[in-house]
């Protein structure tokens, strides 16, 4: 090999290695009021905590709660979350290219049209590359609108929506699922061409654990909902594709710790807790990916 071909496959292997991305996980710590905690990972199973706050909550009842990210076409990153427990009618929002410099922070009043709503909880981004729109989809309770269980009407919720293309103008809300019980943190993923599935924690009171249902639609309706692949006292579900297999993170909150399982169809789970490590007190986010060159600015930034 001469040195001209030595140096274009030296010149290759840092292509492909400048290509590569890695994994964030977003998160938050109780009480959350100090904002969004970042974790990374190479693999998808070993995550390391990127230190600090990286946004503040100053919208809504200034709470972070249940960031959920999604990184657009065009390479900006937007974030939504949950404002408060009780009393704000819609979810927070900014966005970012690098997850260091953020927009200013705007409150989206979603559910402003409906005067009983009792709560707005873990908004969760899908970006529909077959439209271009975004979907929000969230958790609220509104009393006396659906049938129930042994849940409070102020503990009954169901999941609704709203569809963005930039962020600026928003669809009305519509309910996106009622499954025939209480349902919280919802989950959209495309999982082969044509085909969604929706995790879903399933917040009846003898449950509260994690299933999935299934759609041919993006906005559903989702049906066939599972049992359970999770314990007793398991929320917060997100996924992420690594390699042939899809991982579902979830965390514990009974016993403050975090699980995952594997599965290649959404039908058969495999637990993988054990596999896996998570950051002490990480709580309830969204797995994106990001680029080397992004990683490196969050690991160097200044606190």
């Amino acid at each position: 090999m001469n040195f001209r071909n030595f140096l274009l496959i030296l010149i290759g292997l840092s292509q492909i290695s400048c290509s590569k991305e890695s994994y964030v996980f977003t998160s938050f710590r109780e009480p959350a009021t100090d904002g969004l905690h970042l974790a990374y990972s190479k693999d998808g199973y070993n995550w390391t905590d990127l230190g600090g706050s990286f946004l503040k909550p100053e919208v809504g009842g200034k709470l972070m709660r249940d960031p959920s990210i999604v990184r657009a076409p065009d390479g900006v990153y937007h974030l939504v979350w949950t404002t408060n427990w009780k009393g704000d009618k819609g979810f927070g929002y900014a966005n970012s290219k690098d997850l260091i410099n953020w927009s200013k922070q705007e409150f989206i009043p979603v559910m402003d049209h409906e005067p009983d709503v009792v709560n707005v909880w873990a908004p969760e981004l899908f970006y529909d590359d077959v439209t271009g729109r975004f979907i929000i989809i969230w958790a609220s309770t509104i009393p006396f609108r659906f049938e129930k269980g042994e849940e409070d009407e102020k503990n009954n919720h169901r999941m609704y929506y709203t569809t963005t293309k930039d962020f600026k103008d928003f669809s009305k809300a519509a309910l996106f699922s009622d499954p025939g019980f209480s349902i919280i943190d919802a989950v959209i993923v495309r999982y082969v061409k044509g085909k969604y599935v929706l995790v879903l924690k399933d917040n009846t009171r003898p449950n509260r654990n994690i299933k999935v249902a299934f759609s041919e639609k993006v906005l559903g309706p989702f049906e066939h909902v599972s049992a359970p692949f999770t314990g007793y006292l398991t929320e917060g579900p997100t996924v992420a594709k690594v390699g042939n297999d899809w991982l579902i993170y979830f965390d514990q909150y009974r016993n403050k710790t975090y699980g995952a399982v594997k599965t290649s169809d959404f039908k058969t789970f495999t637990d993988i807790s054990k596999q896996v490590n998570i950051p002490k007190d990480h709580k309830h986010g969204t797995i994106t990916k990001i680029s080397n060159r992004t990683l490196n600015g969050l690991k160097n930034r200044k606190n």
